[in-house]
């Protein structure tokens, strides 16, 4: 694009409906933070924002769909930590680059999550549960993203437990077989398990986060253990383009994403379905990428995972 093609899209941007590329399942925690984004994202673009949900391979099949689109703007990818963090450290053959086939548009907040456990099994506390599962080895814990992954894989060994880890291609499916007794045990994000939690359908434990949270303060997190003490495990999510989408464009989109996650309107569904909602400058969640995908490397490996 020379630089007036560039000034004239910008101008007339957007003319047609945005897609927002989602690397899981609805139902989904981040299916739902882009469902919202994307209903207030249309209203002020005053242009339809359609959620393409693309699950499998650990995000990295939305990943590369949005890697190879047109940067014009028009194709956007809500993410996470599983395919700009941890993908690169979990998978050995990526068809993508988190970085260079990317560009930053907006941080959208943080999506706390929570060690949940069948209602069939007899514990009602982190306590309860490490000690019981120390005496029943190869309990499963299922998985439907790259942090219930690394956050499994660090309680078992950090806390000397051996379970058997069952992947799921989202989150939806292993929290249904969580609730059902097929699988005992996993970490879920607020947004995807606090409805059930708050049914009695799956019990609640505690968090990965170093603190407690606001949205439910009545969890210890799971560094109170003694065993468990420096756990520290935070899911985020953001907006991304593909390289190249034009600066102009880029900084229009910022501008309404940052007023989205700012907006008290909406902050309390964002609340409400778990989620804490932020927004950041471009360069700051392209820094702050850089950074997490060093953070993630080394919770891989102090976690023994190797790469598949």
């Amino acid at each position: 694009m020379t630089a007036v093609t560039v000034s004239m899209a910008a101008e007339v941007y957007p003319s047609k409906p945005i897609r927002l590329v989602v690397p899981f399942a609805a139902g989904s925690g981040t299916d739902a933070v882009a469902r919202l984004t994307a209903r207030a994202l249309g209203d002020s673009l005053h242009q339809p924002v359609l959620v393409d949900n693309r699950p499998g391979a650990n995000g990295s099949i939305a990943a590369e769909v949005v890697a190879k689109a047109p940067p014009d703007g028009y194709t956007l990818f809500m993410t996470t930590n599983t395919t700009h963090s941890a993908n690169p450290s979990l998978m050995k053959h990526l068809r993508y680059d988190p970085v260079k086939d990317f560009t930053p548009v907006s941080r959208m907040g943080n999506l706390p999550f929570m060690l949940v456990v069948s209602p069939s099994l007899p514990v009602k506390s982190l306590r309860e549960f490490i000690d019981y599962a120390k005496v029943h080895p190869g309990m499963s814990y299922g998985s439907g993203n790259s942090t219930g992954i690394v956050a499994g894989a660090t309680l078992s060994r950090m806390a000397g437990l051996n379970m058997l880890h069952v992947p799921y291609k989202s989150t939806p499916p292993a929290m249904t077989d969580v609730i059902g007794g097929q699988i005992q045990v996993m970490f879920v994000d607020f947004a995807a398990g606090i409805a059930n939690v708050k049914a009695g359908k799956l019990h609640a434990l505690g968090v990965t986060t170093a603190q407690r949270s606001e949205l439910l303060p009545e969890l210890p997190p799971l560094a109170s253990m003694p065993e468990l003490k420096g756990f520290d495990i935070t899911s985020w999510n953001g907006v991304f383009a593909p390289a190249g989408t034009p600066a102009p464009i880029i900084d229009r989109l910022n501008r309404e994403l940052v007023t989205v996650a700012g907006n008290k309107q909406y902050a309390a569904q964002f609340h409400g379905f778990g989620f804490e909602p932020f927004g950041s400058t471009p360069a700051e969640l392209g820094k702050f990428v850089t950074a997490e995908l060093q953070k993630w490397a080394q919770l891989v490996r102090d976690a023994g995972i190797q790469a598949e």
